[in-house]
């Protein structure tokens, strides 16, 4: 049984999550973009070579494996808030569906 303060334990969460998860989806977003943006860089450098080549060192350099790490840790966060919030979420559901079937069960009687 979900009792009636995990659910507003739930909401909570759900209330207190919503701007730091934001912020998570955010910096996962543009981390993405970022990395195309070090890539150019990278390239750059390396102009002389064929696109491909270009393409191949610029993507082995630290800088695009730190970019690449940076993402990673901004999808990994906003992955986490993702499935707390929808476990918050799903909590709340059971509880109503729950609720829902005592009225039913109520009425049948």
């Amino acid at each position: 049984m979900i009792s009636d303060e995990q659910v507003e334990d739930a909401l909570q969460y759900l209330r207190d999550s919503a701007k730091p998860a934001a912020v998570a989806r955010a910096q996962a977003k543009t981390l993405e973009k970022y990395l195309g943006v070090v890539e150019a860089q990278q390239k750059a450098l390396h102009g002389a070579k064929s696109n491909a080549a270009a393409q191949d060192l610029a993507r082995a350099s630290p800088e695009f494996k730190q970019a690449l790490d940076a993402w990673e840790e901004a999808v990994r966060r906003d992955g986490e808030f993702s499935m707390l919030r929808e476990a918050a979420s799903a909590r709340i559901e059971a509880w109503r569906t729950m609720c829902s079937n005592a009225r039913a069960e109520g009425k049948a009687y």
